[in-house]
């Protein structure tokens, strides 16, 4: 079984996705920037919690660390820590805006990636899931029969397509660990008042899947639960 660290896991997909990684047997470590939050989630599903902001280098060095000294290796990293951003009228977003967005969807998943990759490559099979969205992809947001098309979130929308593409990326770069992009799809969530369709566990089945890939499993994919997505 894997040992999984999970960025963002005190609720939502981040929870669900540790509670089924447990149920299958696996240790997850959750990581969570509320101490409070993250020690309730963690003691309700009976795993470790670890601290982490995904914005401060020092909480993320501070995190490898701990994780270091207790288990020594990870086998998965989910960078599922994410934030939509201000809802404001597009005319009203500021730089200062967008810097806050991107550090925690595009940057923040540099700092985790970079800081956690030595306890990556310690494992027989390193791999890396980066929780994006099909709200960053050109198809879904340009074709009128996905539910992606109907919203503007500029910040939120790029800050996903760059996270796409930064996936690839690192799966070309870095052919010893595998990345993979993950969209839950439209789920019943705090980001979207719980207004999406799909359940919090039909939003994780892409995310557990790509969590449990063998040796021979894909590397730089964008997968929904349905399988592989245009974007």
């Amino acid at each position: 079984m894997t040992t999984t660290f999970i960025t963002g896991a005190n609720k939502s997909l981040g929870y669900e996705t540790a509670r089924r990684l447990v149920e299958a047997g696996h240790t997850v470590l959750l990581g969570a920037r509320d101490p409070g939050r993250g020690r309730a989630a963690a003691d309700a599903l009976g795993v470790r919690f670890v601290q982490i902001d995904v914005t401060d280098d020092a909480s993320v060095e501070a995190a490898v660390a701990d994780v270091a000294a207790h288990e020594g290796v990870i086998d998965v990293l989910v960078n599922n820590a994410g934030v939509v951003g201000p809802h404001a009228a597009a005319d009203e977003l500021t730089a200062a805006d967008a810097l806050a967005v991107y550090d925690v969807n595009v940057f923040g998943v540099v700092r985790v990636t970079r800081a956690f990759l030595p306890l990556l490559r310690k494992s027989a099979n390193p791999v890396v899931v980066n929780v994006t969205s099909g709200m960053g992809s050109f198809a879904a947001t340009h074709d009128p029969d996905r539910v992606e098309s109907t919203f503007a979130a500029p910040l939120y929308t790029s800050s996903k397509a760059a996270l796409t593409m930064l996936t690839t990326q690192y799966a070309k770069a870095l052919p010893d660990v595998k990345f993979n992009a993950v969209d839950p799809g439209y789920t019943a969530t705090d980001f979207n008042g719980h207004s999406g369709p799909q359940t919090v566990t039909e939003g994780t089945d892409a995310i557990v899947e790509l969590a449990t890939i063998g040796a021979d499993g894909p590397t730089g994919q964008f997968r929904d639960r349905h399988g592989v997505v245009a974007w």
